[in-house]
Parts: structure tokens; C-alpha cells; sequence
């Protein structure tokens, strides 16, 4: 990812929301009118893994694991303070906060309103996404509070290497905790089909095409070729997936904001302890910023690719998975802004250098 790439947010980031709710309504108008559609792709199911969404959802992450440099991880032990705020926000907080706030709010807050089987289900689709820090957004948040964007790299290639083994404990521990069985083969399955399948794929295509044309071509005009594939990916399995859920959806719609408060909770809480944590360790604002996005954004391509494995297209888990997506952007956007204004907050003026990682103190 380098430095001269636009800061500023893309026309379809900016506003993921709206395009989340446009296929919402979409995909409940489908399921409900169109029943058909639904029943037809429900059919390609193998090991409890629907093939459609499988396919849609490789779509979208393959281009995000091209986009990380995975050499980078050379350089972990040459300023280590910043990753061991990621490290630590990401994976030994984050998922168990996300477990309490969830919980908190699903079976005492809203216990009138919400079943104990629906708020279990609601639970483990929250733990799905508390479990799975942000890959590939981070970028773009990176970019709005002008982070450091080689040390940025660095955060997320180590963040993608630790899911590949710290994810499925830890969703095995809190569903079980949440009184979920879910069979390990099923976990193992999903995280080497949406995670180590479009990794490999993604470290082999960009060392194949760096090597063929360069750098620069690779990360300049390379990756640009996928952004309509991601972003028709994206909309793609969320109309399918609406189109599932539309009988839930027009039963409970009270529901989808219930789901929405714990998540964004949850995201305040985590940006600020990461924040909070880098300005305690003195590190610069372009070190903090970045940190404190990647623990309150989520990998939630992820997350709902899990959550239809574990539970299914129509699961309230996968419900609740896709709120994550609805409340993400505005909540984040709000978040880039309490960063850029409290830049004061951290130490003097930060040097532009040639490689960030090596060089800031």
C-alpha cells in the first residue's frame, strides 16, 4: 500500500451503508415476492457451506489479501510498541468484550423483547464478528487520519497471520461459553475456505504480477482491475442474503437496530482503548490512529461467511453479522473524526520517511 495513494474516502466506501440498506430492502422484497430465487440457491449446499455465497464471498476478500504485503512482516521487530497495542486490543480484549456488551444487552437489556433463542443466536453472530479484526478497510481508514501506511501494512499482515490460528479457538470458546455446540470441523473448514484459500491465492498473484511488471504497476493499476468484482460481490451476497432473512426482518424489524447498539458500543469502546493505550506508550498519531481502526472495524466478510457455514443463510446469526456491515461505515467516519481532531493529543510533528517501520521512535 503506498504512501501516494488517495486519502480520501471512495465514492461506494463512503456511503457502504446505503448500498447495505438498498440491498437490504432488495433482498426482503426478493425473499418475499420472489421466493423462488432463494429456494434455488439454498440448494447448493455442501458441508453445511453454501456454494453461491462461498463463491461471492471470494470475490470479495481475494482482492483484500492482494493488497497486503506480507514481507513486511520482516520488519515486526524493529518498532514493536504499536503491534503489540494491535496485537493486544485485537485479540485478548476484543472478542470478549464483544462477548459481555452482547450479551448484556441481549439478555438483560432487551429480554422483553427477544427471545433467549434469538438472543443466543444474535450473540454468536456478535462473537463471529468480535473475533475477526478489520483486513482490508483499515486501509482506508488509515488513509483518512494519515496514518502511517507501512506500518499500517505491517499491523494488518500480522493481524491476518493471527487468525489463521487464534480465530477458531476463541469463537470455538465463546460460543461454547454461549452454550452454541459448533463442530470444529465445520470452523476449520470455514477459515480455510475464507481466509487461507484467498490468502494463498492473494501472496501468489501479487508476487507473480510484482515480479512480472513491478511494484508500482501492481499496487497503481493491478488492484484497481478488482474493484468492480469486490464491490458486485459485496452487494450480490447481500441481496441473497436478505433474501433469507426477509420474513425475520419484516416480523422483528426493531430487531436490526437491538443488534445495532451492542456493535456500535462495542466499536466506541475498542477504538478508544487502543487510542488511549498508543498515547499512553507515547507513540505518534499516525501509529495510534491506525491501531485504534483495526480493532473497532471488523473483517465482517469473514464473519458472515462463518456465520452461514455454522448456522445458515436464514440464521439470525448471519443477521446479525450483516448489521455489523449497516452500522460499520457511519460509525467509523465518526471515529476518523474524533482521531484527526485530537491529533494534539500525541507527540510533535512526524516525520515523512521512506520506510516509517524502521525509523519512528
Amino acid at each position: 500500500m503506498s504512501g501516494k495513494e488517495q486519502t480520501s474516502i471512495s465514492f461506494f466506501n463512503k456511503y457502504l451503508s446505503v448500498w447495505v440498506a438498498i440491498c437490504m430492502v432488495a433482498g426482503v422484497l426478493v425473499g418475499k415476492y420472489l421466493p423462488v430465487i432463494p429456494e434455488f440457491f439454498g440448494k447448493f449446499e455442501y458441508a453445511n457451506v453454501s456454494i453461491p455465497t462461498a463463491v461471492l464471498i471470494w470475490v470479495m476478500i481475494y482482492p483484500m489479501m492482494m493488497k497486503v504485503d506480507f514481507q513486511s512482516v520482516r520488519d515486526v521487530g524493529n518498532n514493536p510498541k504499536g503491534l503489540y497495542v494491535t496485537w493486544a486490543v485485537n485479540w485478548l480484549i476484543k472478542p470478549f468484550t464483544m462477548y459481555a456488551i452482547s450479551a448484556f444487552f441481549f439478555f438483560i437489556v432487551f429480554k422483553n423483547f427477544i427471545t433467549p433463542e434469538l438472543a443466543t443466536e444474535y450473540l454468536a453472530g456478535a462473537i463471529l464478528l468480535g473475533a475477526a479484526p478489520c483486513t482490508a478497510m483499515v486501509f482506508v481508514w488509515s488513509q483518512l487520519t494519515k496514518g502511517n501506511p507501512a506500518y499500517t501494512v505491517v499491523q494488518v499482515a500480522t493481524n491476518d497471520l493471527i487468525i489463521l490460528v487464534a480465530f477458531i479457538p476463541i469463537v470455538k470458546f465463546l460460543l461454547g461459553v454461549s452454550n452454541v455446540t459448533v463442530p470444529w470441523d465445520t470452523l476449520i473448514l470455514s477459515v480455510v475456505l475464507f481466509v487461507v484459500i484467498p490468502l494463498v491465492g492473494g501472496v501468489l498473484t501479487r508476487i507473480f504480477v510484482t515480479k512480472k511488471k513491478g511494484v508500482t504497476y501492481f499496487e497503481k493499476d493491478f488492484l484497481s482491475k478488482f474493484d468492480g468484482a469486490t464491490t458486485a460481490g459485496l452487494l450480490l451476497m447481500l441481496v441473497l442474503l436478505f433474501s433469507f432473512q426477509g420474513e425475520v426482518i419484516l416480523e422483528n424489524p426493531l430487531h436490526i437496530l437491538m443488534i445495532a447498539v451492542p456493535l456500535i458500543l462495542q466499536t466506541f469502546l475498542i477504538f478508544f482503548i487502543a487510542y488511549f493505550a498508543s498515547k499512553a506508550l507515547k507513540l505518534p498519531h499516525a501509529i495510534a490512529a491506525p491501531a485504534g481502526m483495526i480493532g473497532a472495524s471488523n473483517f465482517f466478510e469473514l464473519s458472515v461467511a462463518v456465520a452461514i457455514a455454522l448456522f445458515g443463510m436464514d440464521s439470525p446469526a448471519a443477521l446479525a453479522t450483516v448489521v455489523g456491515v449497516l452500522t460499520e461505515v457511519p460509525v467509523m467516519l465518526i471515529l476518523v473524526k474524533i482521531a484527526n481532531s485530537t491529533r494534539h493529543w500525541f507527540p510533535g510533528k512526524e516525520k515523512s520517511v521512506v520506510n516509517p517501520v524502521k525509523t519512528v521512535k
